[in-house]
């Protein structure tokens, strides 16, 4: 069970590598609030265990961009109901326009997910329901070619966790864990 900090460190990066690798998994579609009390759910895309990093891809006109810029506090919140465990984690968040993160990640995803920076940006206002895509890419896999000015629009944000608040419920108690830049510590629920 969950009766040692290295044990709740682990099942952290475990529910977070998973969250990033499995679409399923709980821990796929956090909760995201920037500093200017805004909140959103983005796909977890990535977790570095290593440098407790956390990788979301986003469109580079949205509004969180400014927001969040090179550096600014963001916070990230998963849960999962099935296995009651809630995870907070507070950190530093930037915004990489360019270079091998932002180009690597631009690589992996697919022309269907690429196409979404083909279209009007984020809160573009619309006389009706509109997904914002170019009518030629409603439901179509555009080609590679078509998606080069689409690259212009893509970024990625990256958050630093530099705290991490590990919540489980449970009927015989509930149990809370903190690591702060690291280093663990057991707190009253």
């Amino acid at each position: 069970m969950f009766d040692t900090l290295d044990a709740v460190r682990t099942d952290i990066a475990q529910r977070l590598k998973r969250g990033a690798s499995d679409r399923k998994s709980a821990f796929h579609c956090p909760a995201i609030a920037t500093a200017d009390a805004d909140a959103r759910i983005m796909v977890l895309r990535a977790f570095d265990e290593d440098a407790w990093t956390l990788r979301f891809n986003t469109d580079a006109r949205a509004p969180k961009v400014a927001a969040i810029g090179e550096s600014a506090p963001v916070g990230v919140l998963f849960y999962d109901a099935g296995a009651k465990i809630q995870l907070r984690c507070r950190g530093t968040g930037r915004i990489e326009h360019y270079g091998p993160i932002a180009d690597a990640a631009w690589e992996e995803a697919t022309n269907f997910a690429r196409r979404c920076y083909l279209g009007d940006g984020p809160g573009a206002v619309s006389d009706g329901p509109t997904s914002g895509l170019p009518e030629r890419f409603e439901g179509v896999e555009p080609s590679d070619e078509d998606l080069e000015p689409a690259r212009e629009n893509f970024a990625v944000l990256l958050v630093t966790v530099e705290e991490a608040d590990w919540f489980y419920l449970s009927n015989d108690g509930h149990v809370r864990a903190q690591f702060l830049h690291g280093k663990g510590r057991w707190v009253a629920p």
